[in-house]
């Protein structure tokens, strides 16, 4: 008898439907978001795009117009209190008291959270540890980097050991390096159990730290998905930038099998394959003709061109939809 699959894990995050306005102004606008429980969900899009204001909404500091909304299960509406001990939020720019010491930012943090006074200690430390920051506690905070602010930051929010973690714009403000720092630190808390959601707009952020990225714009989702599912979905065929000396038109590649077609691009020829195990039978095929490679390049889509073309979808969707109401 064959095992019985365990159903999938209900989402950490869920929203469904929900609006938003601002004196009118839509900020929200029948905006979808399921974040998957575990892993890194990544929130793209512009400024203004609704990034924050989606935040807010999953811990319930902002109520949605309409919608349904759903944070580790919870109605944050109903269970506000239940939502908000079970959240470490992150803003792009983190209050913190600079007269006070980071230890004293972080236990009053503890406290407020409800953290037990007799592991405080013991919680404060190994969250300085962790963040790299315990070498700084007895220092007031008006002295910290912005690098190191953002660093207690994230020490303030996982103190109480919330299950889902929210960062809006994390690395604003940091240098690269610390940027980078930061980033690994994130993509280290999902080892040990925890959810996190991300805002920002730094497509070089997203890439290889998304599990999951939804793409916004104008207040409302335009995609969502797994990065390798929604490139697939736009770039279905695999292809290789390929250019010879003398840049001749390569036309008779379309004969070797496994090659779809051909196509000129602004360095020399695009050839579009069924699979990507073609291209050493290509590159044979035109050094047998005499041909010299100046250059292969096989097309590896990035977060950053697939933002873009969902952009370019979108806008030209948005185009046609507003000429057939014009006809």
């Amino acid at each position: 008898m064959g095992r019985v699959s365990s159903p999938p894990a209900p989402p950490a995050v869920s929203l469904r439907g929900i609006h938003k306005s601002f004196n009118d102004v839509p900020a929200l606008v029948d905006l979808d978001v399921v974040a998957p429980d575990g892993r890194i969900t990544v929130l793209l899009g512009p400024n203004g795009a609704g990034k924050t204001t989606a935040i807010r909404v999953v811990t319930g500091a902002m109520e949605p117009d309409a919608g349904t909304v759903r944070t580790l299960g919870l109605d944050p509406d109903a269970d506000g209190e239940e939502v908000r001990h079970a959240c470490g939020v992150v803003s792009a720019k983190p209050a913190l008291y600079d007269r006070l010491t980071g230890l004293d930012n972080l236990r009053y943090a503890a406290e407020l959270h409800g953290v037990d006074k007799r592991i405080i200690d013991e919680r404060i430390r190994a969250a300085a540890g962790r963040f790299g920051i315990e070498h700084a506690l007895h220092s007031q905070v008006g002295g910290y980097s912005t690098g190191m602010k953002t660093r207690l930051a994230l020490a303030r929010s996982v103190l109480h050991d919330p299950r889902l973690l929210l960062f809006d714009e994390p690395t604003s403000g940091l240098d690269p390096e610390s940027a980078q720092a930061v980033l690994q630190l994130i993509r280290d808390m999902t080892t040990d159990g925890h959810t996190v959601v991300m805002c920002t707009h730094h497509l070089v952020e997203a890439e290889g730290l998304a599990d999951h990225v939804v793409v916004l714009d104008a207040g409302t989702d335009l995609v969502s998905g797994r990065p390798d599912d929604l490139i697939k979905g736009f770039w279905p065929d695999d292809s290789v930038e390929i250019a010879v000396e003398g840049n001749p038109t390569l036309d008779d590649l379309t004969v070797l099998p496994g090659v779809i077609r051909i196509e000129r691009s602004k360095r020399g020829t695009r050839v579009i394959l069924e699979r990507p195990d073609v291209t050493p039978d290509v590159v044979e095929a035109l050094v047998r003709a005499g041909h010299r490679i100046r250059m292969v390049n096989p097309h590896d889509p990035t977060l950053e061109e697939l933002y873009f073309a969902v952009r370019r979808s979108a806008r030209d969707l948005g185009e046609t939809a507003t000429q057939e109401v014009m006809s």
